[in-house]
């Protein structure tokens, strides 16, 4: 199943400046997996290291986050699309 990838703006390095990325995969999991099979790089900066998603990190699939869906385990559809969004934080 053809998944779409958004990569944030601080994480294209690691794709070739490309800002979407096209996997195959029928869950969060294997498309993550693919994807760094394809840009090697990704791992490190989406994965703890206990092999859970960082916490600073959020991932949606279809607009879903999947820390309230089945995390690494959510299914995907041909056609979704999985965004990475770095988590921001500011302050004085």
């Amino acid at each position: 199943m053809a998944v779409t990838v958004r990569i944030p703006t601080t994480m294209r390095p690691i794709s070739g400046g490309a800002s979407t990325v096209e996997v195959e995969g029928t869950t969060l999991r294997e498309v993550l997996t693919a994807l760094n099979a394809a840009h090697g790089g990704f791992d490190e900066r989406l994965y703890d290291g206990e092999g859970e998603l960082h916490k600073f990190v959020n991932i949606f699939v279809s607009d879903d986050d999947v820390r309230y869906l089945q995390g690494l385990e959510t299914p995907v559809n041909n056609g979704d699309t999985v965004s990475i969004i770095p988590a921001v934080a500011g302050g004085l």
